[in-house]
């Protein structure tokens, strides 16, 4: 069967190669601005080593703390891989960008998503108090799981063809589990929610967002209204990438890094 390709108008290139511009400058501008100005307030990586029978006692002693993380350069971080990958898809890869868009694909996306989305669940679980380096890897993976399901389903679904929807459905389990995690550290053991209310801000904004990402998709492939057009929903990954990080980083800022 052969693949199905669109060519991508030349203005509508330009607009995209300018949002990408824009991007870039706007998560770049905003990492620098992290690090210049915030504080040098760390989070600890821990582990916690039984070394004996499944039923022993739990011993304090054995909780030994790894390293620590600084927060700045966490929240940054994210800002910076999207910097980077809308640079590249504006410049040197823009080629490839849009030889990809004529597809009805996006690797660049998913791939930049891949570590930034999950460098953001890293740092949201460790404010929220998850310092364990198997519970922080254990949700990477999930999360990375599900951006790498939604690129398998740009991937394997062509237009015009019947949609293949497992690889979102699987993506949509893989990427609920942080969020399961990170809602019952949030209600504790007793169901009395203590967190201050920015832990909460972040919990419910970031989760919206997180969901948008596969609304935008799932019209993408339902074809309703605008988003029948790909290119549209293009743009709003765009637009939801920059708000979604823009977000977090001074959620972070303003109440962990501030002074």
């Amino acid at each position: 069967m052969s693949e199905t390709t669109m060519t991508v108008p030349e203005d509508r290139a330009a607009k995209l190669q300018r949002l990408n511009v824009i991007a870039a400058v706007l998560h770049a501008a905003q990492a620098i601005a992290v690090l210049v100005l915030a504080n040098d307030f760390a989070l600890p990586v821990a582990s916690y080593f039984w070394n004996d029978a499944p039923n022993g006692d739990l011993d304090p002693a054995r909780l030994e703390k790894m390293f620590e993380i600084p927060v700045a350069w966490g929240a940054a971080g994210f800002l910076i891989l999207s910097a980077l990958f809308h640079g590249i898809v504006s410049t040197v890869g823009r080629r490839g960008y849009l030889s990809e868009l004529s597809r009805q694909q996006n690797r660049f996306r998913w791939v930049e998503y891949s570590l930034s989305s999950t460098l953001m669940i890293i740092l949201i679980a460790m404010v929220f108090g998850i310092s364990d380096i198997a519970a922080l890897l254990g949700l990477a993976g999930a999360n990375a799981a599900m951006i790498l399901f939604g690129w398998i389903m740009e991937v394997v679904n062509r237009p015009g063809q019947p949609v293949w929807w497992s690889p979102f459905w699987f993506g949509c389990i893989a990427g609920g589990v942080p969020w399961v995690v990170l809602f019952i550290y949030v209600i504790g053991p007793s169901g009395q929610p203590e967190f201050p209310a920015f832990v909460w801000g972040i919990l419910i904004s970031l989760f919206i967002f997180f969901n948008l990402f596969a609304l935008n998709q799932w019209l993408q492939y339902r074809g309703v209204g605008r988003w029948s057009d790909y290119l549209y929903g293009e743009r709003v990954y765009l637009v939801l990438s920059l708000t979604a990080k823009s977000a977090l980083a001074w959620q972070v800022f303003g109440n962990t890094l501030a002074g």
